[in-house]
């Protein structure tokens, strides 16, 4: 068997014999078995996990974001049951709560919590920027929308962390590609300027759109990149991008790893204030935020 099943019940279906069972498999929860030459993807163990909750458990969290089909979940996460199930084993987080009709999907034959309630959990826990770097993957991966959610809360008025997921539901962005990029975006909120617009089109010759920017305010003409490990096969292609962004008349500031906060604004603000002028539609930057950083987490 290459998916993960309740021991007790290979046993008493007479599908394996006990030696069998010790031979070729192992426990990986309390009664649970998977095959012993095989690694457990994502997926196996939620499986796993909703075997052990006796098919009673719905999976959520940031499982359940994986299973919506959300990047940056690692293979390894905990994966989170709405259960009703206790003492849960090493590696599964059981949370007893209100799970209402609507709620709920199907993956793969597994119970999954929507796009929208998925967004409820995720946004209310944790780190606020974390929370937000969790949305972006997720409304990628689902389009789910902010209304849809602010009304599935309205029917969860105990629910803990409401107050950070109204500020994390207003912070996500589908146009964030990754989580340095989410970090970047709240960092500039944070500092005062206006929301940056994402994945803005620089158009070719032609009309149609040639580039995409990470991140920056049309109006201006100042985009902010997040550059990533780069490739020596894509060197070629950054070069020919950036120096046709900067030819239509882009100022184009590129962070990478390693740049640090104040650095990193001081060159934005710079660019910003040889940029905005009075009279334009975008709004002028505001005082910094106090307290710890909005990126913080992410």
């Amino acid at each position: 068997m290459t998916e993960p099943f309740i021991g007790s019940e290979a046993l008493a279906a007479g599908v394996l014999s006990r030696y069998e069972l010790s031979r070729y498999y192992r426990p990986i929860l309390p009664n649970i078995y998977a095959d012993k030459r095989s690694a457990l993807s994502l997926r196996q163990r939620s499986t796993a996990a909703w075997l052990w909750s006796g098919r009673d458990g719905v999976i959520a969290g940031m499982a359940a974001s994986a299973l919506h089909k959300a990047k940056w979940v690692a293979d390894d996460v905990a994966i989170e049951l709405i259960s009703t199930k206790t003492k849960p084993p090493n590696d599964v987080i059981a949370r007893r709560e209100l799970i209402r009709e609507g709620e709920t999907t199907q993956i793969g034959g597994l119970p999954v919590t929507s796009p929208e309630r998925t967004a409820f959990d995720l946004g209310r826990r944790g780190l606020v920027g974390a929370a937000v770097a969790r949305l972006d993957a997720l409304a990628r991966a689902t389009g789910f929308k902010g209304d849809d959610v602010v009304a599935l809360a309205e029917h969860h008025p105990h629910a803990r962390g409401l107050r950070q997921l109204d500020r994390a539901l207003d912070l996500f962005d589908a146009g964030g590609h990754s989580p340095k990029e989410t970090w970047l975006r709240l960092m500039l909120i944070d500092a005062g300027f206006p929301r940056p617009q994402t994945q803005i089109p620089v158009l070719g010759p032609d009309g149609y759109p040639k580039y995409f920017l990470d991140m920056g305010w049309e109006e201006l003409m100042l985009a902010v990149e997040y550059e990533g490990g780069q490739h020596a096969d894509q060197l070629g292609y950054d070069i020919e991008r950036a120096d046709y962004i900067a030819r239509v008349g882009w100022t184009h500031i590129r962070v990478a790893a390693g740049h640090r906060r104040p650095g990193i604004i001081a060159r934005v603000e710079r660019e910003w204030d040889r940029l905005w002028r009075p009279g334009m539609e975008i709004s002028p930057r505001k005082t910094p935020r106090n307290g710890p950083p909005l990126e913080r987490g992410c």
